[in-house]
């Protein structure tokens, strides 16, 4: 069964007592539970403003967490970026040093022929005789024909000997830059190396961030569910109080209904404000009114546990039990719509419709129920409702 429904079973059930019991002793129970009920009412809102307190706490943390998860995030974006263009720059140089590799191997195979070639021409013209300047004269349609053969023979050498030079300078040219290429790669891997080291460093922070962030955002949830159930109970606890303050006013009109009886059967009148007796004789540890956040009822007398507890005036036992925090309770009819009750009593002495006079001792102190030491709980009722002992007495 539920909260609420134990709670609606137990109204019905107070509701549903039957008008024979003792209503004194069944508003004195009704009045207590009102009374542990406004307790819980009171801590309910006590625990609501410190976990309110708290969660605002929580949620100033977590905005604050996540400025700095969105800062760090900020950051390695930006790392992130750099990283890329430094890895797109290096892919780069390595397309250019592959370029230049491939052109460096195709002008070595180059320069080797033209090497090749022209040690193959200086061989075969050292090797080859001595050419007869009369037969090559006599051969010559000209001497025109001379002059160009000479010459031809002179270009042709010089070329070869220029193409040669020119593949080797080629070739060390691209050499130079195939080197700075690689020298440019070497630093774009080390530049890149380091900024991926950074971004590892950053993805970190973020996530230890985030952990934080996702951890205090659990804590403000279950903060929030903490402050649901603190106000549903507190509801509950209100609806309860409101539905048992109804019984607490209709046992009353029913003590008032007794009393009302009690006097026109010829009972004796109720005494006079200043005509009742001091119970014990104690200091007044306190008073009537408001403690705690709750209304208390009556006066507190501190004595030693065994002190006789004696009628306050003359008049009937209309309850002498245990109920709630009040312990052993003893309640007076005084007739005249008058009842005093003596509570936390360590034992009784009278029973339920004993007649008792003023100075009969009723029951002896203690420190039973709700109570922080030996006293006696002492309480002065007109019609039911509470008023202050102390004009009485």
């Amino acid at each position: 069964m539920g909260r609420r429904s134990a709670v609606a079973a137990l109204v019905l059930l107070l509701l549903a007592a039957p008008a024979a019991g003792d209503p004194g002793a069944e508003k004195q129970r009704v009045d207590s539970r009102i009374d542990d009920l406004r307790d819980q009412i009171a801590t309910a809102d006590a625990q609501e403003g410190v976990v309110t307190q708290e969660l605002s706490t929580i949620a100033s943390q977590v905005r604050a967490a996540q400025a700095a998860v969105e800062a760090e995030q900020a950051e390695l974006t930006a790392v992130e970026l750099r990283l890329a263009v430094q890895r797109d720059r290096r892919e780069r140089l390595d397309r250019q040093v592959a370029v230049l590799a491939e052109r460096l191997a195709r002008l070595r195979k180059e320069e080797a022929v033209s090497v090749a070639r022209l040690e193959q021409r200086v061989r075969e013209i050292y090797m080859a005789d001595e050419p007869d300047p009369v037969a090559f004269v006599i051969g010559a349609a000209s001497f025109s024909d001379v002059i160009d053969t000479v010459e031809l023979l002179d270009r042709i050498g010089r070329q070869d000997e220029r193409i040669a030079l020119d593949v080797g300078r080629a070739r060390a040219s691209i050499a130079a830059a195939a080197d700075e290429a690689r020298d440019a790669r070497s630093e774009a891997r080390a530049a890149e190396q380091e900024i991926a080291a950074h971004v590892s460093e950053q993805r970190a922070i973020r996530d230890r961030l985030l952990a934080s962030r996702d951890a205090l955002a659990a804590a403000e949830g279950a903060k929030q569910e903490t402050l649901g159930g603190i106000r549903e109970d507190r509801e509950e606890f209100v609806r309860e109080v409101e539905a048992l303050q109804r019984q607490s006013d209709a046992l009353a009109a029913r003590i008032r209904a007794a009393q009302e009886q009690a006097s026109a059967s010829g009972s004796s009148p109720a005494p006079s404000p200043g005509g009742l007796a001091w119970p014990v004789s104690g200091p007044v540890v306190s008073g009537f009114g408001p403690r705690w956040g709750r209304m208390h009822e009556g006066i507190d007398i501190a004595v030693p546990t065994g002190t006789p507890v004696r009628a306050a005036a003359p008049g009937v036992v209309i309850h002498a039990d245990w109920l709630g925090g009040y312990g052993l309770l003893v309640v007076v009819d005084h007739g005249g719509g008058l009842s005093t009750a003596y509570a936390h009593n360590s034992s009784l002495v009278r029973g339920v419709g004993s007649q008792v006079a003023q100075g009969d001792v009723l029951s002896y102190s203690g420190s039973t129920g709700r109570s922080s030491g030996p006293h006696v709980h002492f309480e002065v009722r007109v019609n039911g409702a509470a008023v202050d002992p102390l004009g009485y007495l």
